[in-house]
């Protein structure tokens, strides 16, 4: 049957050829990775066959042994990286190769762009680990072909349709592509790159065989190449009578089935850049195989940084799941819980069945037992570096700390063990770091000291400077500053840690317990009497703006502080979930303030009720501002001010 020769010319959508002259800019000194990609390429679509194969065998046709297959025409100067997997249809060429990472081009554009700034300005070594890493992230490992090719043409039929649904995608990489329909009697796709002539060096089959044993020897699928480029023992024109034979060149064997004893932290690393596609080396990584009445595998690692789109609500997160060495689907989200979504592995089930589908993993108790299993097996791989690996910890902790803030509001059964986990900054530090343990901050505790508190802000400067911590600073008693929009969901889950109550020092009455000076306090009590007309003057001055007005034990240089109900939601928890568009119950603040403040004392010496009025609001007002606040008559605040200095110039204060 004769096909319809369609073929037209398109544009790359976005920023697709900003991006492929920063791919191979960035990858120029590592290029022989673009094998590594295609096979990595080659062999999922090879595992996505074989598992959509389970329910439709037709989908095999008559060659059901999958395989990768490298080959070399050194009179074309082509090399070409093949596969008899599942295939893509014209539509799919449009949507996969024809576009990068549509949801975050002009991201890594930009990302990639720094780095490779980061290059030219002398940090080379720098430039080249970000531009690979980010390249990674995005997944555009396919266009790391033009590093090497000034031509790639991809060959492609869908698994099942007929020969007349081949489509043939073409580019040089400046801008546009090419599509045709063309007759494929073979499934699967054909990467053919027409290599630069100064990259003729890759026409040499045992440097390819070189690089696949590099890279891709721990790939299931068996990689192939003729036996003739490798160097058979038969002349030409015996291997002209006969079917060209072609010899496995990688070991193809599933890696996570090994024995741990004969695998280098080189095998565990290659296979981690071939699941996650990630350009750089794990952080750690976790090897076990569990027997008994539920038997798996899991082979699960820790990335070195956080993905670009770890905050992407619709982007699925989760490890690889395989039942008895067949693929079942990427990211089997329910193999591990949301909080640790970025851990990239493999999970091999001898007792799942074979057609095991998302929803029946929502509901099946192996799985629950899998995930639960999982969870603690990476919480002891934290706690090793923690404790033995301080700085590689201090990493992981930098990329994926608030995902992991976010363990004790979903896992009650591991939130003691997740507390230990958790890094804050803290008044014991000058630096804004987020580096000191619960268990460092316990040792430090002075005596006495029964709670361990906190203060929740919109910035690690608010944090800091805020008017709550005045007493503490006197005391010489450390406050842990959480500025994470996620740490007021944290510490509303996590209300205690090794029997220690985590405070907040700006809910309900300060209490310092025995840390508190019995002088001082009796001294704060006598003041709430003797002043308390002051403190009725302001409650009628501000009205329903408050709830209440008290003398404040927190102060020592500020004259007033907000603060809120113990039970009652923050005000930096009403601020964080007004910026998301949620709605917040009104709450009245209670003031305090500081009896020893000359502004406080020139208040209550004020006779003249209309400047007691001004005066008292600006009080509030500078109050809400120190507690990153937003005022709600800005304008209104800057006239009673600008008054209240006219006032003064005019009257020689």
């Amino acid at each position: 049957m004769t096909v319809d020769a369609h073929k037209e010319t398109l544009e790359f959508k976005a920023e697709v050829s900003q991006v492929l002259d920063l791919v191979i800019r960035s990858l120029y000194s590592n290029k022989e990775i673009f094998l590594r990609e295609l096979i990595s390429n080659a062999s999922d679509a090879a595992e996505k066959l074989r598992f959509e194969s389970l329910t439709d065998e037709q989908l095999l046709e008559d060659d059901p042994n999958l395989r990768v297959r490298v080959l070399v025409d050194k009179d074309a100067g082509t090399v070409t990286v093949s596969d008899n997997g599942i295939g893509i249809n014209r539509q799919e060429m449009v949507d996969t190769i024809g576009s990068i990472a549509s949801s975050g081009t002009r991201q890594f554009a930009d990302a990639l762009r720094a780095a490779q700034g980061a290059a030219e300005h002398g940090e080379a070594e720098k430039g080249q680990a970000a531009g690979e890493e980010l390249i990674g992230q995005f997944g555009v490992g396919f266009y790391s072909s033009f590093i090497v090719a000034e031509r790639v043409s991809v060959i492609s039929r869908r698994a099942g349709l007929s020969a007349e649904h081949g489509v043939c995608w073409q580019s040089e990489g400046h801008g546009r592509y090419t599509l045709e329909t063309i007759e494929k009697a073979s499934r699967g796709t054909d990467v053919v790159l027409h290599l630069k002539e100064e990259e003729k060096e890759f026409l040499d089959p045992w440097r390819l065989r070189t690089i696949i044993g590099k890279f891709s020897d721990h790939i299931a699928m068996p990689v192939e190449m003729l036996k003739e480029d490798l160097g058979g023992d038969e002349d030409e024109e015996k291997q002209a009578d006969k079917a060209p034979e072609f010899e496995q060149v990688n070991r193809g064997t599933a890696l996570w089935m090994r024995n741990k004893a004969e695998l280098s932290d080189d095998d565990y690393k290659a296979f981690y850049k071939h699941i996650s596609h990630d350009f750089e080396e794990p952080l750690a990584w976790a090897h076990n195989r569990v027997e008994g009445t539920n038997e798996y595998t899991a082979l699960l690692y820790l990335p070195k940084r956080a993905p670009w789109d770890m905050w992407d609500r619709e982007q699925k997160h989760g490890v690889k799941l395989y039942v008895r060495r067949v693929f079942i689907m990427d990211e089997a989200d329910k193999l591990m819980p949301h909080w640790l979504r970025f851990v990239k592995g493999v999970v091999d089930s001898d007792d799942l069945p074979l057609n095991v589908s998302r929803e029946i993993l929502q509901h099946d108790r192996k799985i629950d037992t899998i995930r639960g299993a999982n969870t603690k097996r990476v919480l002891s791989l934290l706690e090793s570096l923690a404790k033995d690996e301080p700085e590689k910890y201090q990493t992981f902790w930098n990329e994926f700390g608030r995902v992991l803030k976010e363990g004790p509001a979903e896992d009650f059964a591991n939130r003691e063990r997740i507390g230990g986990l958790l890094r804050f900054a803290s008044t014991h530090n000058e630096t804004d770091e987020q580096s000191v343990s619960l268990d460092a901050y316990i040792e430090r505790m002075k005596d006495g000291q029964k709670d361990l508190y906190y203060i929740t802000a919109d910035s690690p400067a608010a944090a800091r400077h805020s008017p709550h911590l005045e007493v503490f600073r006197k005391k010489g008693v450390e406050v842990l500053l959480l500025s994470d929009r996620v740490d007021e969901w944290l510490v509303s889950n996590l209300h205690e840690y090794q029997g220690k109550h985590l405070q907040s020092v700006t809910k309900g009455k300060l209490d310092l317990g025995d840390l508190a000076d019995k002088e001082e306090q009796e001294k704060a009590e006598q003041a709430e009497k003797e002043h308390e007309d002051l403190l009725k003057r302001l409650k009628d001055s501000l009205g329903e703006r408050i709830e209440a007005v008290r003398v404040s034990t927190r102060l020592v240089d500020s004259p007033a502080c907000i603060v809120v109900g113990e039970h009652e939601m923050s005000a930096n928890l009403a601020r964080v979930l007004k910026a998301v568009g949620q709605e917040t119950p009104s709450m009245k603040p209670t003031l305090e303030v500081n009896l020893d403040h000359p502004l406080v004392r020139r208040l209550e010496a004020e006779s003249d009720q209309g400047r007691f009025d001004d005066l008292s609001l600006i009080v509030l007002d500078q109050a809400t501002l120190a507690e990153g606040g937003q005022l709600d008559d800005p304008s209104a605040f800057v006239g009673r001010l600008n008054k209240l200095m006219m006032n003064m110039f005019m009257s020689g204060a």
